[in-house]
């Protein structure tokens, strides 16, 4: 039987609510998601002091994808356990009302005891935003990846192909991995334009550490010219992380969904980040 004290319970103890949020957050000043022994702030950190205080009594959180430093989200979920009954709209408002301007809580539910932000998670959603010119953007320096090379989007695209369905990621995931399998099942990978902003879109089962990232950095070096769109493909076949050139940087990396079976009934938001909801198929 869980219990309340054992935050990584998957199912909730009886007499005790479990309560799901949706999240968005600017990562540039934080040092990732998970609350840290270190002195360093991080996501949860701040999340859990502004709920601990609707609350009056501590809340431990679990989230449904540990972001790094500097990655972003706009689509996150997280539940935590708790005896105190507040409404929806309390959760929300009164932890917005504690938390700084670059964290928001967007939607409260009350969850069945069995929900779990990450186990029960079936498919993951990231966007990567490139603005690609040769001027270095004064907006927006931590939340987009600038690349001044032209980038052949077309390259980008074929390339992406080769990576789609079921495979052994090993190529692509960082050496602190701690992953039980690097096999991971990739629905789709598209990569657009969108005047000077290039969008990676990937979404998958689960996704290992830096995955994304890596990717992004090997369809860079493909758009660039340095390599033919087949290269991804021998990445891939090799399982060796080195063979992949460079780890892509985590400022235009966005967590933008989650997505759950039916019977949880989570609300639906738009897939951000925001400043490309309104670019031409972008919207789902």
């Amino acid at each position: 039987m869980a219990n309340i004290d054992n935050p990584a319970a998957e199912t909730a103890a009886e007499g005790v609510y479990r309560i799901a949020l949706g999240v968005e957050y600017k990562g540039s000043r934080y040092n990732g998601w998970q609350r840290q022994l270190s002195s360093a702030t991080t996501v949860q950190e701040i999340l859990e002091n502004a709920l601990g205080k609707v609350a009056a009594t501590p809340v431990s959180l679990q989230c449904a994808g540990r972001t790094d430093a500097g990655v972003h989200a706009c689509g996150q979920v997280v539940h935590f356990d708790t005896t105190v009954e507040r409404s929806e709209k309390a959760w929300v408002m009164g932890t917005n009302a504690s938390l700084p301007h670059d964290v928001s809580v967007t939607w409260a539910r009350v969850m069945p005891p069995h929900f779990h932000a990450r186990f029960k998670a079936i498919a993951r959603r990231y966007r990567y935003v490139i603005y690609n010119d040769p001027i270095r953007p004064a907006h927006m320096g931590q939340e987009v990846t600038w690349n001044y090379r032209p980038l052949d989007v077309e390259r980008m695209a074929e390339a992406a192909q080769y990576l789609i369905g079921t495979h052994d990621f090993s190529a692509f995931r960082a050496g602190q991995c701690q992953a039980k399998s690097p096999i991971k099942k990739m629905h789709h990978l598209r990569v657009t334009r969108h005047g000077k902003m290039i969008v990676i879109d990937v979404r998958a089962n689960a996704f290992l550490h830096h995955m994304v990232r890596n990717i992004a950095g090997v369809l860079m070096t493909i758009g660039t010219g340095e390599r033919p769109p087949q290269w991804a493909l021998e990445v891939l076949q090799s399982r060796v992380r080195r063979n992949g050139g460079v780890t892509a940087h985590p400022f235009g990396l966005y967590l933008v969904q989650v997505e759950y079976h039916d019977e949880f009934a989570l609300p639906e938001r738009y897939i951000g980040p925001h400043f490309l909801t309104g670019f031409t198929g972008l919207a789902g």
